[in-house]
C-alpha cells in the first residue's frame, strides 16, 4: 500500500502538470504572445509557437478560467487585502473589489488542435466579468509549461467595428440608414437586443465633396437615420461614418465610403 505522503506528492505532481505521466516541461516550447483579442463580443484566444516549433509538429490545449465578484466596497484608499480598483460611473467614485477563482476548464473543441486559436466567445459570455485563458503546447512527447493571458473582461475590450451604412437619395437628398455591428449568435438566439444594449453609442456621419476634396462633419448623435440635405446637384458625394463610445472614449474604423452623384 502506497504511504500517504507519496500519494500526497502523486496527486500534487498531477495537478501541477495538469496531464499525468509527461515528460518535464520544455521553455522552448512554451507558447509566445497569448491574449485575447475581441471584435463585437467575438473573443478569440491567439498564441504564437513558442521557439522551438516549426511547422505543424505540435499541437496546444487550451483552458479558461472566470474571475468571480466576491465582495466590493467604496473607499478612497485601497483597502488591506486582496482588492482591486474597477470602474466607476461618476467623477470621484474609487470602488475596490475582490475576486475569487474558479477552477480552470478544459475547451473540448481546442484540446490537442493545431491551430493559433481558439474561439471562446461561448465561454466569455458574461461580459462584464474577467477572464483569463492558457494554453500549453506538446511536441513529440514533451509538454511546454502554460503560458497565461493577461486579465480579460470583454466589455471594456472588446473593439466595436465600424457602423454597417445604406444610402438612399430622396429629391436632392440623402438618407443615411446606419446598423449596429451584428453580434455573436448566442446573444441573437436570447432576445432581440443589439450592441447598443451594452454601451451608449454615438454616431458621426461625415460627407466629402468630391470636386472640392473637402470632408464635412453633417451628424454626431443616436439616431440611426440621417438626412443630408440641400445638396446642390450636378456633383459627387462620399459618405462615410464611424461610431464613438463615450463612456470609454473610444472610437470605431471608419465604414467604407459609400460615394453618389446626384443628378
Amino acid at each position: 500500500m502506497m504511504p500517504k505522503h507519496c500519494f500526497l506528492g502523486f496527486l500534487i505532481s498531477f495537478f501541477l502538470t495538469g496531464v499525468a505521466g509527461t515528460q518535464p516541461a520544455h521553455e522552448s516550447l512554451k507558447p509566445q504572445r497569448v491574449q485575447f483579442q475581441s471584435r463585437n463580443f467575438h473573443n478569440i484566444l491567439q498564441w504564437q509557437p513558442g521557439r522551438a516549433l516549426t511547422g505543424n509538429s505540435s499541437v496546444y490545449f487550451v483552458q479558461y478560467k472566470i474571475m468571480f465578484l466576491c465582495n466590493m466596497k467604496s473607499s478612497h484608499q485601497k483597502p488591506s487585502g486582496c482588492w482591486q480598483h474597477t470602474s466607476c460611473n461618476f467623477p470621484g467614485c474609487r470602488t475596490w473589489a475582490k475576486y475569487g477563482q474558479r477552477q480552470w476548464k478544459n475547451k473540448e473543441d481546442c484540446w490537442g488542435t493545431q491551430e493559433l486559436f481558439c474561439d471562446l466567445t461561448s465561454e466569455t459570455s458574461d461580459i462584464q466579468e474577467p477572464y483569463y485563458g492558457r494554453v500549453r503546447a506538446a511536441s513529440a512527447g514533451s509538454y511546454s509549461d502554460w503560458s497565461m493571458t493577461p486579465r480579460f473582461t470583454p466589455w471594456w475590450e472588446t473593439k466595436i467595428d465600424p457602423p454597417v451604412m445604406n444610402i438612399t437619395q430622396v429629391n436632392g437628398s440623402l438618407l443615411v440608414i446606419l446598423h449596429a455591428p451584428n453580434l455573436p449568435h448566442r446573444y441573437q438566439k436570447e432576445k432581440n437586443i443589439s450592441i447598443e444594449d451594452y454601451y451608449e453609442l454615438v454616431y458621426r456621419v461625415f460627407i466629402i465633396n468630391n470636386s472640392l476634396e473637402k470632408e464635412q462633419k453633417v451628424y454626431e448623435g443616436a439616431h440611426r437615420v440621417v438626412e443630408i440635405e440641400a445638396l446642390p446637384p450636378h456633383s459627387s458625394y462620399c459618405v462615410v461614418a464611424e461610431i464613438y463610445q463615450p463612456m470609454l472614449d473610444r472610437r470605431s474604423q471608419r465604414s467604407e465610403e459609400r460615394c453618389v452623384e446626384i443628378p
